[in-house]
């Protein structure tokens, strides 16, 4: 069988992910593997794609091969499925997969995002790997791994893919939502960070009507004007320093010309299912923050342009940023009614500092983190840092006293005769502190 597998990591032949697939190759001698450069030569494919296209279309199986990238596949990863629509390549009937690691953070929305594209593009699906970085390392990793490519090459020799998605016809784009202009009441300032292009006039509508009424200040950032010198390499250069490796001073724009914003309002106009490569690029680039949560309690806004209700998975991507990040999701507006309720929503959380305790998508992405950077902190010592004074290293087995308690607790319930005397005393002592709570609660004036 040939296989084609896609590098989309920009680490180029030094990808952690990669070697997975060299590993593959290996271990199967009787399969045909093509290795094609996409994360490191996006560049260059994008002025020609037809080296990728070549390979793609002798292949009986694609595989795409990548890291996660905050919560979807790196940046150069868009901007090639970009350029392979762009071309009018016909891949249809072809067989898909991919091969991604991570940490397992949000690696269910970067699996769904090139699943999505794979399906536009008439491509036949199958279920791919989601490893650990260092899953290859073991010995259940690597059979993980073969396992995988059995049943991937099981799949294209007896007709097996994931069933389509049932086609949603895209709804009528209702002409760009106006709001009444109000005059500017308060003194917060708030950042529309925007991938604002030639022809994006809906959008551009969209934004002027939220600039218009809200009582905030704004002010509009065009992430499109950046002189981006590329997306994010991986390099961990920033790690120590929180400086770029990258000359064009994106870590300090970051800094000081947004983050530094009382609430910031994301516009962009939905693309292959994402926020578009721009965007993407500047999310990757993020990471000179490293994992620090640094606008933890502001809360943030979404415009876009394009038919958010079919787009299950970049609806999930908005909520998790979010969540992850301790910010209050003031709405994802699409139309003159979601645009009038992000103002509102937006407006009370600054007025009252509104800012909820994370639900599971941020609870649990966060529990990831802490593990991660409390193995890493040698190397990772500003997000070492930050977690410390943040409280986020909330290990359980810190908490002594409450195992403690716990031990005893189950030693008394697995008592037969000790459990029948108890009667209600274990339900009244669960609630007991809580009405103790209840009892010293007064009014609030």
């Amino acid at each position: 069988m040939k296989i084609c597998i896609l590098n989309g990591s920009p680490r180029g032949q030094y990808s952690t992910t990669l070697q997975t697939g060299l590993y593959l190759q290996k271990r199967y001698p009787q399969h045909e593997f093509a290795f094609v450069e996409v994360g490191s030569r996006i560049s260059s494919l994008e002025k020609d794609i037809s080296p990728a296209l070549t390979a793609m279309q002798s292949a009986d199986l694609i595989i795409f091969s990548y890291p996660v990238y905050t919560f979807l596949a790196p940046s150069q990863i868009h901007r090639f499925i970009a350029a392979l629509k762009g071309s009018g390549a016909d891949l249809r009937g072809k067989w898909a997969t991919q091969i991604t690691t991570s940490k397992h953070f949000y690696d269910v929305t970067a699996h769904r995002y090139i699943e999505d594209n794979c399906r536009d593009l008439g491509l036949r699906i199958i279920r791919g790997l989601s490893a650990d970085m260092e899953d290859l390392l073991t010995e259940k990793g690597r059979r993980d791994a073969e396992a995988f490519l059995e049943y991937a090459v099981w799949c294209v020799e007896n007709g097996v893919c994931e069933p389509a998605t049932t086609p949603q016809s895209a709804a009528p784009v209702p002409p760009a939502p106006t709001l009444a202009p109000v005059e500017t009441t308060d003194g917060h300032d708030v950042a529309i960070v925007a991938d604002l292009r030639e022809g994006d006039e809906r959008l551009r509508v969209m934004i002027d009507s939220f600039i218009a009424a809200c009582p905030a200040k704004t002010r509009l950032v065009n992430i499109a004007d950046y002189p981006f010198k590329g997306g994010c390499l991986g390099c961990f250069h920033c790690a120590g320093s929180g400086k770029c490796v990258y000359p064009d001073g994106f870590d300090a724009f970051l800094r000081d010309t947004i983050q530094k914003a009382d609430a910031i309002v994301y516009a962009f106009t939905v693309r292959d299912h994402s926020m578009g490569p721009t965007f993407k690029t500047y999310d990757d680039r993020q990471f000179c923050n490293g994992h620090r949560t640094v606008t933890e309690g502001s809360p943030v806004g979404y415009i876009v342009n394009g038919d958010l209700a079919v787009e299950e998975n970049l609806r999930m991507v908005i909520e998790t940023r979010a969540q992850v990040g301790g910010n209050f999701l003031a709405g994802m507006a699409t139309d003159e009614e979601t645009l009038a309720a992000l103002v509102r929503r937006l407006t009370y959380a600054l007025a009252n500092r509104y800012a909820p305790p994370r639900n599971f998508y941020g609870v649990g992405g966060m529990k990831i983190f802490r593990d991660l950077i409390w193995l890493m902190r040698g190397l990772m010592k500003a997000d070492h840092q930050f977690y410390k004074a943040h409280g986020v290293y909330d290990f359980p087995q810190k908490q002594r006293g409450r195992m403690l308690k716990m031990c005893f607790l189950g030693a008394l319930v697995r008592n037969p005769k000790v459990k029948a005397k108890m009667g209600n005393k274990m339900n009244e002592g669960v609630v007991a502190p809580y009405r103790k709570v209840l009892a010293q609660a007064r009014p609030k004036t």
